[in-house]
């Protein structure tokens, strides 16, 4: 398990002064596929490059299991080529004088991995089929296309058996169909090899779709860790809520309270169960969650008891598997996308809840 306890880092210049790592605390399971994400300058790549040794902490430590990797305060500085892990970069860093076989294979040429010509062969060969490119073995790597440099790279980070892997944004200089098709093909090889990685993205799909767990960063600190659907569905701040994905925020004030976490909602269209980190006194002000997918559209005829949202549809857009608009009551806008009844912009609708629960924060912003 990857441990990195109060870390902090500042970069300082001489017209200002940078707080990018603040006091980040957390564990990464042994094995797991687990993703810093965060919008530009939020410190995830800083903390990866903390993880690798290529950038010196001010205070904090980092441990892989019981081996204490850096810690400024005891004068411990483990250098990147003894921590045991294996990096792909944004660029990839492939070398165009050497072909594919010598670019895998630079890792065990270096006087750390003391190896024989024919172990260095066989892993150099296992790494490249592991990746899928055994046919482009002697290719020149100027010759290969993004997908296949990202596979050489990623080979070459894992021919020499790493502890962890790193990945700093790796897919994100591939075209939208090569980095959806990359993005199941490492988490697939992932799974298989179960090395414990630590991925680094700007991108929500790539975070959801590939992680066993995802901590959110803002402003230096992670301000929320969990699962995918942890982090998506129940998120602890309005920043987490709003960087996963698109927010509508019905207003509402507590008509009963259930237990610390749970009660009943009453919104001007409706009552609603509702689920909070720690739900208020009765009569409070908060305010409920719901993403796009999570309003449905019903008939007349099939609408349901509690909540029922009545409004005018604008902003039509067409995504290909599906639609999204806007349901415009008043001044209140909530983006939802359309499950198959037929939407025109002015026409009148019907909205309800496709669950019967629904997440909600205090009024206040948190």
């Amino acid at each position: 398990m990857i441990r990195l306890e109060s870390l902090d880092k500042t970069f300082r210049s001489s017209d200002r002064t940078v707080h990018v790592i603040n006091n980040v605390t957390q564990a990464i399971p042994d094995g797991s596929f687990f993703t810093l994400l965060g919008p530009s300058g939020c410190g995830k790549t800083t903390t990866l490059r903390v993880i690798a040794g290529l950038e010196r902490h001010d205070s904090g430590s980092v441990w892989f299991g019981d081996r204490l990797i850096s810690c400024p305060e005891k004068r411990i500085f483990t250098p990147t080529s003894n921590r045991d892990i294996g990096m792909v970069f944004q660029s990839y860093a492939i070398w165009p004088h050497m072909d594919v076989y010598h670019n895998v294979a630079y890792p065990l040429t270096t006087r750390r991995h003391r190896l024989s010509p024919d172990e260095i062969r066989k892993r150099v060969s296992d790494a490249i089929e592991l990746v899928g490119l055994g046919p482009l073995l002697r290719s020149p790597s100027t010759a290969l296309s993004g997908g296949q440099q990202q596979r050489v790279a990623l080979a070459r980070a894992l021919v020499a058996q790493p502890q962890v892997l790193l990945l700093d944004e790796p897919l994100s200089n591939l075209d939208a169909l090569l980095r959806e098709r990359m993005r199941a093909e490492l988490m697939q090889l992932q799974r298989k090899i179960r090395v414990t990685s630590v991925y680094v993205t700007h991108d929500r799909a790539e975070a959801l779709s590939m992680s066993d767990y995802i901590a959110v960063m803002n402003g230096g600190c992670i301000e929320m860790a969990g699962t995918p659907e942890e982090v998506y569905k129940r998120p602890t701040t309005e920043f987490v809520a709003q960087f996963l994905g698109h927010c509508n925020f019905l207003p509402a004030t507590v008509r009963e309270r259930r237990s610390a976490g749970s009660g009943i909602a009453e919104t001007p269209f409706g009552s609603v169960t509702t689920d909070m980190l720690a739900m208020p006194e009765v009569g409070s002000a908060i305010k409920l969650l719901l993403r796009p997918e999570d309003l449905v559209t019903v008939t007349e005829a099939s609408i349901p008891g509690n909540l029922v949202i009545r409004a005018k549809a604008a902003n039509t857009m067409y995504f290909g598997e599906h639609h999204e608009s806007d349901a415009v009551v008043g001044d209140m806008v909530l983006r939802f996308k359309a499950n198959g009844v037929p939407i025109v912009d002015g026409g009148e609708l019907n909205l309800s809840l496709r669950a019967p629960r629904c997440w909600a924060f205090p009024a206040e912003k948190s």
